[in-house]
């Protein structure tokens, strides 16, 4: 039976990253790189790469000897896709709530604040002539 589509769990999402980091990479390379942050067996990531396979997370490509492994989304896409549904799920759509408590939970440099008030102008120019987020 296959898996619904969903959001990944937690070492889901640190698979990704590797994905993303690496490019495809066998079940090994993932190991090694998780390995040096935590105690994870072999068989345990390839059954996590087989279940992101099923929820559509990872695509594998088996024509080698060594399944090669790849994520199926940019890590942009998954983590607009992820920031989308939290903004939805848990603030209701309301972004200045989820703005304010993101600053309010972890201390912000100078620099960071600078990159958001760019990015808010951009925005701002944007949406003044006409184009939509979709435009971006």
């Amino acid at each position: 039976m296959a898996r619904k589509r969903g959001r990944p769990t937690e070492l889901e999402l640190e698979i990704l990253k590797v994905l993303w980091e690496r490019g495809p990479s066998t079940v090994r390379d993932v190991l090694e790189v998780l390995a040096a942050r935590r105690r994870v067996g072999y068989t345990t990531v390839l059954k996590m790469l087989q279940i992101m396979e099923e929820k559509h997370l990872a695509l594998c490509d088996r024509t080698a000897r060594a399944h090669v492994y790849r994520a199926r989304a940019t890590r942009r896409a998954t983590l607009g896709r992820l920031a989308g549904d939290v903004l939805e799920r848990v603030f209701d759509g309301s972004m200045p709530q989820l703005v304010l408590h993101a600053l309010d939970r972890k201390r912000t440099d100078a620099r960071e604040l600078a990159d958001l008030r760019r990015l808010l102008d951009e925005i701002e120019r944007s949406e003044r002539h006409g184009h939509r987020k979709a435009d971006r």
